[in-house]
């Protein structure tokens, strides 16, 4: 049997050591679900989180393959914890799931250069505009594939507007790139950075990234940055990141 598990501390010591927002979030109740093998003494764990679960524990091959009811999604990001975890996930989803590398950058509060990021921040150039998200921005991120995951785990604006922070650069009034919360915790965020297709390469994202980490350094909030690829990395690493280590995931389709 797989369980929901309401008192989340119980999951904890199998968490330990994960140096990631999106489990701390869901061990602090601010968002997302754990499910357990056990309610009292889980020897096993997921953290489910948007597109992400990880695996920590004991490997469980019911718990590899548990689908909660609410989740309708048919993506899912897999990280598996200890060995035995990858093989439970690769024996259930079988073609579904595609092995990647994904890049962790260090989560290290003070290192952060102000007056560097204050400077890539005045490179803008003059024909755009940037500025924090407020309802109307929240609610064009909603309908818009390119820019929904800034919005995507916030379910109405007093939700982003308590949890949540974002900027967007603007070009006659119309957003072409952003940075935003992907997901929230107790002390900071989870970056999500994109560029509307047609102006990628002109340095808007690290304009939007210098700007958004600036905005949690003033408010105390630590900006963190999980890479997808080689790409975000090195952008984050001109923000001021350090590389962390390269772990395995699993891109499932037909979750």
């Amino acid at each position: 049997m797989i369980y929901e598990l309401e008192r989340r501390e119980c999951a904890a010591p199998i968490f330990n050591g994960w140096e990631e927002t999106m489990i701390w979030s869901c061990l602090q109740g601010v968002m997302g679900h754990i499910y357990v093998d056990d309610k009292e003494t889980p020897a096993s764990a997921m953290a489910i989180l948007g597109d992400f679960c990880f695996f920590g524990g004991e490997p469980d091959e019911e718990l590899a393959a548990f689908k909660p009811e609410w989740c309708k999604q048919d993506f899912i990001i897999a990280v598996p914890g200890r060995a035995g975890w990858a093989e439970a996930i690769e024996d259930h989803y079988r073609d579904k799931a595609k092995k990647v590398e994904r890049y962790a950058m260090k989560k290290e509060p003070g290192i952060f250069n102000v007056r560097k990021l204050q400077g890539i921040t005045k490179r803008l150039a003059p024909e755009y505009t940037i500025r924090m998200m407020d309802e109307p921005d929240f609610n064009y991120c909603k309908k818009e594939e390119w820019c929904g995951d800034f919005v995507s785990q916030f379910e109405n604006w007093e939700s982003y507007r308590r949890l949540g922070l974002g900027v967007l650069i603007k070009k006659d009034g119309c957003p072409v790139a952003g940075a935003s919360s992907y997901t929230a915790y107790r002390g900071g965020i989870e970056i999500e950075i994109d560029t509307k297709e047609e102006y990628r390469r002109k340095g808007l994202a690290t304009v939007c990234g210098a700007k958004l980490i600036l905005e949690c350094l003033a408010r105390n909030l630590y900006p963190s940055w999980d890479a997808q690829n080689k790409w975000s990395a090195a952008l984050a690493e001109k923000l001021g990141y350090h590389f962390s280590h390269i772990y395995d995931a699993y891109e499932i389709r037909g979750y």
